[in-house]
């Protein structure tokens, strides 16, 4: 089946079950910041797994990207059994693999095998994104979609933010083996809790659908140009995201940085990284889209080539502005999805979407880290910088396709 012919689909007289948008907020949020703190977990750590196996920054790219590129592997596929399942199970199964996954990489004992397990372990990650979004946009269908999907967005960093005070804090008393076991033990622990809670945080089956096309619905031209514009955009967001966080450390590290002293440099990235997101959610129902786009992203190049000459002193309010512009487009970026898509076939689409953005997510690392060790750390910093900018002239192309979503929209 093809896209065009996934979008080909009307509605039928299933509705979802009956339970309260915030609960279905609140689980989507639980499992996101439980999932980002498994995923980030690994960048606080990285200087010292580096030191201990003796690697360059060119393997450090790989495990990140092995890590976090893993999980687009099912993402599409969860998609498509969402469709029959629903996602609530899919959710506590995919974190608990990822738990296990980061116990059996805190065994390894080396860099080939723990880049094994890395990608073993990553691939439980395939479900958060595509089916947390997908099951909060059905649930705020109505109304109040934007704010929703910037909520449960921004939950994610709230996860992002315990990552490197969880690192730190093992760390005193272990290596980083010993932080990766704790934290899979404990997401297994919490995942099983989830279990009793099935009645009432299942939202049920996505509604099913006899076919009729948007076109003969609608008598407007097919969404799929937009939601593809709108999915280079996405790859462009993730390489910029990803590619700062791998060489972030590093640049601290040059610039003279203690181990605390990153650690909290590290938090505040991520804390502005989460209020950007659940700000820019909000403010894409009140502002719009494109401009909220050309300010995180306009921010973003600026202040990634900041980092290179600033004062030290300015480096930490510069760390907290560069997390707002790093992440948040992203909220803007999932909620536009289901401008481009009805809510029924959203959980394969937001599948499309995630898999085809972790074209930048595994790309980025591999690519400035080998820049980083041929060319140095600060010329990667500025080719960085000059990407990021690529993502201001592709809004453009995204915003005459959003002109035409309330009309299409309004037709299912």
């Amino acid at each position: 089946m093809t896209m065009d012919q996934d979008l080909s689909l009307g509605k039928q007289e299933i509705e979802p079950r009956s339970i309260p948008p915030r609960r279905i907020l609140l689980f989507g949020s639980t499992t996101h910041i439980l999932s980002d703190l498994f995923f980030a977990l690994l960048i606080p750590l990285l200087p010292t797994i580096k030191n201990d196996l003796q690697l360059s920054y060119t393997e450090i790219g790989m495990l990140r990207s092995a890590f976090s590129g893993a999980s687009a592997v099912l993402q599409i596929p969860a998609g498509f059994l969402a469709e029959h399942l629903g996602e609530f199970w899919m959710l506590l199964g995919g974190n608990a693999w990822v738990s296990i996954g980061l116990i059996g990489m805190a065994v390894m004992p080396g860099f080939w095998s723990l880049i094994s397990m890395t990608i073993v372990g990553g691939l439980g990650g395939g479900t958060q994104h595509p089916l947390a979004s997908s099951m909060v946009s059905r649930a705020y269908e109505s109304s109040g979609r934007s704010s929703a999907v910037g909520t449960v967005n921004f939950a994610g960093d709230l996860g992002k933010m315990l990552a490197p005070a969880s690192a730190a804090g093992l760390l005193l008393f272990g290596t980083w083996r010993t932080a990766l076991w704790v934290v899979g033990a404990l997401g297994l622990f919490f995942m099983a809790a989830g279990i009793p809670m099935k009645s009432k945080l299942d939202l049920g089956k996505p509604l099913q659908q006899v076919s009729s096309s948007i076109t003969e619905q609608s008598g407007s031209e097919s969404k799929l140009p937009g939601f593809i514009v709108l999915t280079v955009i996405g790859i462009l967001d993730n390489a910029v995201r990803n590619g700062a966080l791998i060489l972030f450390p590093f640049i601290l590290i040059e610039r003279g940085m203690t181990e605390g002293q990153i650690t909290l440099m590290l938090f505040l990235l991520f804390a502005g990284g989460a209020a950007g997101k659940y700000v820019c959610g909000w403010l894409d129902e009140r502002v719009g889209t494109i401009p909220l786009i050309w300010l995180t992203k306009g921010m973003t190049a600026a202040l990634l080539i900041s980092t290179l000459v600033a004062p030290s002193i300015s480096l930490w309010p510069l760390a907290l502005i560069l997390g707002v512009g790093l992440n948040g487009t992203s909220s803007v970026l999932y909620a536009t999805v289901a401008k481009f898509i009805p809510a029924q076939r959203r959980a394969r689409f937001y599948g499309y979407f995630y898999t085809t953005n972790e074209i930048g997510t595994v790309g980025a690392p591999l690519a400035y880290g080998l820049i980083a060790d041929r060319m140095g750390l600060r010329t990667s910093i500025l080719i960085m910088g000059v990407v990021t900018s690529l993502i201001l002239p592709a809004s453009l192309a995204l915003s005459k396709h959003l002109k035409e979503e309330s009309k299409t929209l309004d037709s299912f």
